[in-house]
């Protein structure tokens, strides 16, 4: 029987339909099989979080945001007891309605005044200055007297920025516009301390450098008895603009000006002052050194005796000077200069930890003694120092790294950091006695085994813990201390493991590799679900391989990668030697004045050694990168094009000149004293030995890798006749987010580029 026209293309239809599907593994009813649709535009696959909590006290009790029952769209301030969880409103959302409003003021963070909970600081109208959103109102509401009111509310909208209280409650300052302002909280005067600020005199905050490179944003500080302000001051005149173009958002194009001090540029120059603030008097303080040739990454006070101790770091970033001012006597020490043969780290901040704030040296209660975290002796180690004499305690011997350090329990005589002294790939919270005896004791349970984070309480008792591993969706939980007991979950991720679960997630397995130097490397791999090691398959490297970023972590990582995986694509990451983990100084500092040459060259050696591996095709391997793996992936298509076969680069430096000069000179040193390590490192150099796939992408507007870098290297394969694709985004800045439905975009951007050029499946 002969069926109807219409149904006949109907039943052709849906044999395309499945045919196609089944080429791209994606059957349309299979649950199992993730999709670029699913993992970037349905939200389908959104973890819970746990966030915008403040420790009281010492902990006792914490707050949290909550949505409102009784106002729409509102959020109420809630107290919670940690140790039994019990519940209690501080502030209802109909408070926080202004009384010309309508609606409660959108909460973007929060800070209390004092531990009585007297004032509630609320940060909202957020906008985003570089990276963060660091300008924004403040309101405050006064939990005594039932008032909400604005907080220089005659300055510009939005303007202000890291208003902060008193330690006694009284007044609270802010910057706006570069300058620095005190508001009296009972009469309601607003006083203005500083009259010099321009774009180019910055006081109280930091220009784009400071900010990217060294975690500065917050520029001042009150005293404990709140009667001085210290700031810093940058003069930025100097500093060239590099002007982005907006080409769409107008009928003739615009430039958008950002001081930008590329490699080989002076800084900023930096001082440090501090305010009476009864009477507006300025001091200050001279600190030895060229101020331009000399960064102030670091101030704050110590004790209650008006002290500020102030680091300053050299250009080189090798040496780093710890002063001491005394305010009473106007006296300046100079009591300890921590020193590296390659570069200083201010903060010694952990990759994994993920956190980039700006951190003070952890004091005793004396005011004298405080925890100091160095390399000196090859191991990442804390030691407790003094100001007072020379003497130190080295509190973590052996041989490992301290990954980051969390607290002081001086009651108990402890001291709470992370660690992993038996695998880099992993973190686990561990205590050491304040003495300097006893043995080193692992808190964090075997059953949580990957990487776990912590947040420890000021009185050290109680800690927020988060968990995962690469086979392990995060969880939270509210713990205690000095013996670690969960006291409760926080975050379980249930409904998330629930469809996890459904998943064909593809087969992880973490390796170590040893290329024909003898350095061994660490790694992991997701594999297909279906994998036949009797066939040999495509590999895609996802890599970064700077010392700003560690790939091989055991915790849970990008869910595309398993979707690539289900595609029939080994997914792989390796950390070469110069990123940030848990081997040694050597390790991490074997990079300097080497970038783009050591890494790339440790990457290949390691690609070498898998090629060797039955399952793997040595004429189907891939790699990708962004930022710095950007960048790296260029290295690895230029240098090593017997190897890489096809390569996919976001938001790369092309060049090492063309980034920013503390990064840059850190790990690279000056241009201008060796040149010729600069032309080694850069990708741009070896172009002309392109021979595969090359997609070059990247933000028209990324103030921090500049689409100079892509527009430079475009011209250089021209030259050298390569073929090659470009993606650029227009308006982007360096994470691709700012059109809607950008991120779906770009990954299906990759996706497909992979599936062209990269042949999916095992032979």
């Amino acid at each position: 029987m002969k069926l109807p026209k219409v149904l006949r293309q109907s039943i052709l239809f849906l044999l395309l339909l499945c045919l196609t599907s089944f080429i791209q593994g994606q059957h349309p009813a299979d649950s199992s099989k993730l999709t670029l649709e699913r993992l970037f535009a349905s939200g389908e696959f959104r973890q819970e979080r746990f966030g915008g909590y403040k420790w009281l006290g010492n902990g006792d009790y914490f707050t949290l945001i909550e949505r409102s029952d009784s106002v729409k769209g509102g959020m109420d301030i809630v107290k919670y007891d940690t140790k039994t969880g019990k519940k209690e409103i501080l502030i209802n959302a109909k408070s926080l309605i202004p009384v010309d409003s309508e609606k409660p003021l959108r909460i973007y963070d929060y800070s209390w005044s004092d531990d009585t909970l007297s004032k509630l600081l609320i940060f909202t109208n957020a906008k985003r200055v570089w990276r963060a959103r660091t300008r924004g109102d403040y309101w405050i509401y006064d939990l005594m007297k039932d008032t909400l009111y604005q907080l220089g509310k005659n300055l510009p909208k939005s303007s202000l920025m890291f208003a902060k209280f008193t330690p006694d409650g009284t007044k609270a300052a802010y910057v706006s516009k570069h300058n620095i302002y005190v508001q009296d909280l009972s009469t309601m005067k607003i006083t203005q301390l500083t009259f010099d600020g321009t774009e180019d005199i910055i006081n109280g905050t930091f220009d784009w450098v400071y900010e990217e490179e060294l975690s500065c944003r917050d520029g001042f500080r009150w005293s404990p008895d709140g009667k001085y302000i210290a700031f810093w001051q940058l003069d930025a005149s100097d500093i060239k603009d590099f002007l982005m173009i907006n080409y769409t958002d107008s009928l003739y194009s615009y430039t958008i000006p950002v001081q930008y001090p590329k490699a080989g540029q002076t800084p900023s120059s930096a001082k440090v002052g501090y305010i009476d603030v009864n009477d507006g008097q300025i001091n200050w303080i001279n600190i030895p050194g060229d101020s331009r040739n000399n960064y102030l990454p670091r101030m704050q006070w110590i004790g209650d005796k008006n002290r500020l101790l102030i680091q300053q770091l050299n250009r080189h970033q090798n040496q780093n000077k710890l002063w001491l001012f005394d305010l009473s006597s106007s006296s300046l020490k100079n009591f300890y200069t921590e020193k590296d043969s390659a570069w200083v780290d201010i903060d010694y901040p952990d990759i994994a930890q993920g956190n980039w704030e700006m951190s003070d040296i952890p004091f005793l209660s004396n005011g004298d003694e405080f925890i100091w975290t160095s390399e000196k002796d090859g191991w990442r180690h804390l030691y407790k120092k003094s100001i007072s004499n020379n003497e130190e305690v080295l509190l973590t011997p052996g041989d490992y790294d301290v990954a980051s350090f969390y607290g002081i329990d001086e009651e108990k005589g402890y001291v709470y950091f992370n660690a992993s002294p038996g695998n880099s790939t992993q973190r686990y919270l561990y205590r050491v006695n304040l003495d300097g005896t006893g043995d080193l004791t692992r808190l964090t349970p075997k059953s949580k085994s990957g990487v776990n984070l912590y947040d420890l309480a000021p009185g050290m008792h109680f800690a927020v813990e988060n968990s995962s591993s690469l086979t392990r969706p995060k969880t939270v939980d509210l713990i205690s201390l000095p013996k670690y007991k969960v006291i409760r979950h926080l975050v379980e991720n249930k409904k998330f493991k629930e469809k996890i679960a459904t998943i064909d997630m593809g087969i992880p397995e973490f390796f170590k590799i040893t290329t024909e130097d003898g350095i061994t490397m660490d790694g992991y791999m997701i594999k297909p679900p279906d994998f036949d090691p009797k066939k040999k398959y495509p590999v895609l490297f996802d890599l970064y391989g700077e010392p700003w970023g560690q790939t091989a972590k055991d915790s849970w990582g990008s869910m595309w990668h398993n979707m690539l995986a289900q595609q029939g694509y080994i997914v792989m990451t390796m950390d070469n030697r110069g990123t940030p983990c848990l081997k040694g100084r050597e390790w991490r500092k074997s990079i300097y004045k080497k970038i783009g040459i050591l890494n790339s060259h440790d990457q290949a050696m390691a690609t070498k050694e898998i090629l060797k591996w039955d399952f793997v095709d040595p004429d189907r391997i891939a790699v990708w990168g962004w930022s710095g793996g950007g960048s790296m992936t260029l290295n690895l298509m230029f240098r090593y094009p017997e190897i890489y076969k096809t390569g996919m680069a976001v938001a790369a430096v092309s060049n090492l000149r063309y980034y920013d000069n503390i990064y840059q000179e850190r790990y690279t040193g000056i241009p201008q004293e060796n040149p010729e390590v600069y032309d080694e490192g850069s990708p741009i150099t070896f172009a002309k030995n392109l021979k595969g796939n090359l997609l070059i992408v990247h933000g028209t507007a990324d103030d921090n890798v500049h689409y100079q870098n892509a527009e430079a290297l475009i011209l250089e394969l021209i030259k050298n006749q390569k073929q090659f694709d470009v993606m650029p985004y227009p308006n982007c800045s360096h994470s691709i987010y700012e059109i809607p439905g950008a991120r779906l975009h770009l990954y299906t951007l990759l996706t497909n580029y992979l599936m062209e050029h990269v042949e999916a499946g095992g032979k």
